[in-house]
């Protein structure tokens, strides 16, 4: 009796080990604001002065999309992405300021929690910008351990730096000072502790007093420059210690802070580049970065199960242009031109990804939420964390990935900080643009002061009669087909139409979060406010419509 006993046991946990081992490890490296021709494998590289013979090696080993889509800016699209919604729904369309709180709502889903759900060791370093609430941060959001944590975009760390704005009241400065929170760290469940604080100098003395420019740092201060190379160790660390447990699968989540503007590449990179400039210095720190991690995984012989997957969460930030990165797109950041959404992305999978494959279907960061926990073997949960109903809008890219399907994605929603009807919306080859934020993304000359065209840019809604581009002979949008050439293409609006009314729909039954951080949008008028109810009964009753123009 106790040998069969025995037996079913040891059957049990013979086959869980298997289940385990079958399961493949995840690591998810994303830079920030890397333009999409920034990199060798989308024309970039040694042609613009910037070699990344890293990133080039991903592509060489595994599948490079050209069609891929993030959000219009950091915030947004890192919650698309650990979240697999679109980020009006989580509220996270924008990030408060340093000390007002707030965040990543508890309720949410994340990468992390939905793959410990199938027996994953998750584990987060680098860049957050989903708030500074301790329930919005990486240890309370799935990931049993977070390190060198940093919560803002590289210009938060220049506020408090009197090198950077001596002009600035002592008494914001201190505030500042006091509030920005620097690298943290800690387990799930830990109140998370502050390792050093972060300024713009080129310094690095974590963890003894310091005084810089009278501004005193008594657990240390490391500066912008070298950020990455603490995100780059704690991913080596945690790979190390992984695979001394290779039948248990892992999750590793790496953010690199550049190239983020201000660019300060670390002391060993300046004038690295063949341009010299500080941003292309930047892109060969973070291709070598890259390519430490991705060695360290084949050195340890990680990589024969490990999915990887490299992205960024925006376009280009073309309004701090020459600190930014190219794309070849019209727009910038901030706005949802291709410019500000269209995205580099490489994914490499041993066996599973044929190598050197280019990939034109329409996928994005939405779609990491359904593929990770597809490939983990694992439900996409039909509730939130507190048990209320949740929609995600993330499609399973595995077919693609593997070359057995295509993507089922058919379309492509583009939205700036408050809209709830997109911007923009891609159907297929078609583009149909509502919100022309940004124009023509052309600067006016150096003294305008519409120089900068993206979040500077107001909204200017066109929907009666929309911009349409056809984004396979003009990825460019520069010439509008709706009605002005040789044959309209004013039909293209049916199939769109269709596809924002059922995006619509979802909003009555999943109503989104309250916005984590609200911006100014103009006045609030009579009118408005008499209308939000009668706004809200008729969605509930009646749906969206948007109607055909017609006529020409």
């Amino acid at each position: 009796m106790k040998r069969t006993l025995l037996a079913a046991i040891c059957g049990i946990l013979t086959v869980a080990m298997a289940s385990a081992a079958d399961k493949p490890n995840i690591l998810f490296i994303v830079s920030d604001d890397t333009g999409y021709g920034d990199l060798g494998p989308y024309g970039g590289g040694e042609g613009r002065g910037m070699p990344t013979p890293n990133i080039d090696r991903l592509a060489q080993e595994g599948m490079t999309f050209f069609s891929f889509y993030a959000q219009p800016s950091c915030t947004p699209g890192r919650a698309a992405m650990q979240t697999g919604r679109i980020p009006n729904r989580s509220g996270m369309t924008t990030v408060a300021f340093q000390g007002q709180g707030g965040g990543l709502p508890a309720a949410e889903w994340t990468l992390a929690s939905v793959l410990k759900k199938g027996g994953y060791k998750t584990y987060f370093t680098g860049k957050w910008h989903l708030g500074e609430a301790d329930y919005a941060l990486p240890n309370a959001q799935g990931y049993d351990v977070m390190e060198h944590c940093f919560l803002y975009h590289c210009n938060a760390y220049t506020y408090g730096d009197p090198t950077w704005f001596p002009d600035m009241d002592p008494k914001l400065r201190s505030m500042f000072n006091k509030v920005t929170k620097g690298s943290l760290s800690g387990n799930a469940g830990e109140k998370a502790k502050e390792d050093f604080k972060v300024n713009g100098q080129y310094v690095d003395k974590p963890g003894e007093s310091v005084t810089i420019e009278g501004v005193n740092y008594p657990d240390g201060v490391v500066g912008i420059p070298f950020m990455d190379q603490y995100v780059e160790a704690s991913g080596i660390k945690f790979l190390e210690e992984a695979a001394k447990t290779p039948d248990e699968p892992f999750f590793i989540n790496v953010n690199f802070m550049k190239v983020h503007q201000p660019n300060l590449p670390a002391p060993e990179f300046k004038h690295k580049s063949l341009s010299k400039s500080k941003y292309a210095d930047s892109v060969v720190e973070l291709d070598t970065r890259i390519g430490n991690i991705t060695a360290k995984l084949k050195e340890l012989g990680l990589d024969k199960n490990t999915l990887v997957f490299y992205t960024t969460d925006n376009g280009a930030w073309q309004d701090v242009y020459p600190d930014a990165g190219y794309t070849p797109f019209r727009g910038t950041k901030g706005t949802v031109r291709e410019g500000g959404n269209r995205v580099p992305a490489i994914a490499v999978w041993p066996d599973k990804i044929k190598p050197g494959v280019k990939n034109h279907d329409i996928v994005g960061g939405l779609d990491l939420m359904a593929t990770f926990a597809s490939v983990a073997g694992v439900e996409l949960p039909e509730k939130d964390r507190e048990g209320e109903p949740i929609y995600f809008d993330s499609y399973d890219m595995t077919p693609v990935l593997t070359g057995k399907g295509k993507s089922a994605r058919e379309a492509w929603f583009y939205f700036t900080e408050v809209e709830l009807t997109p911007g923009a919306a891609r159907v297929g080859n078609y583009k149909a643009l509502f919100n022309i934020r940004g124009d023509d993304g052309a600067s006016t000359g150096g003294l305008a002061v519409d120089t900068n065209l993206g979040w500077k840019g107001p909204e200017k809604y066109v929907a009666v009669v929309p911009q349409v581009f056809d984004l396979w002979a003009d990825p460019q949008e520069r010439y509008d087909i709706f009605m002005n050439n040789f044959t309209e293409r004013t039909w293209t609006l049916v199939t769109i139409n269709e596809s924002i009314k059922e995006l619509m729909k979802t909003y009555v039954k999943y109503p989104p979060r309250k916005l984590q951080s609200e911006v100014y949008t103009g006045p609030i008028t009579l009118p408005q406010y008499q209308r939000f109810q009668h706004v809200r009964d008729s969605l509930e009753k009646e749906g969206f419509s948007l109607p055909l123009p017609t006529g020409n």
